[in-house]
């Protein structure tokens, strides 16, 4: 049953950033403003919190969450509701806006998210 369960995630796609760079330096902005550091490890952002899981080489991590395919609408999804879109997240909802959680995506799926 283990080698199942490993086996359904391997070959588990990162969706591309399709975002523009506008949109990853708002989104650095944004989870500076929101205080993203205070609870994560993000490259290039300060405080440095380590109550939530470190999001340096999110980029390349196959799921957000250990439940959702890591694409940026699902991360911006994600972002914008975690309680609705994974129950049982430790991850409180941030009060951000749509086009906030969307460039925040657009950031953390940047090849470095720095």
């Amino acid at each position: 049953m283990a080698a199942t369960l490993l086996a359904g995630c391997e070959n588990v796609a990162v969706e591309p950033n399709a975002a523009g760079p506008a949109s990853a330096t708002r989104g650095r902005l944004a989870a500076e403003r929101l205080g993203c550091g205070a609870c994560h490890v993000i490259p290039g952002l300060w405080p440095r919190g380590t109550s939530g899981p470190s999001l340096a080489g999110f980029a390349e991590r196959g799921l957000i969450a250990g439940t959702l395919p890591n694409r940026p609408d699902a991360l911006a999804a994600f972002l914008f509701n975690p309680p609705a879109t994974v129950p049982g997240t430790g991850m409180p909802r941030v009060p951000m806006t749509r086009a906030q959680a969307a460039d925040i995506a657009a950031f953390l799926h940047q090849p470095d998210a720095r």
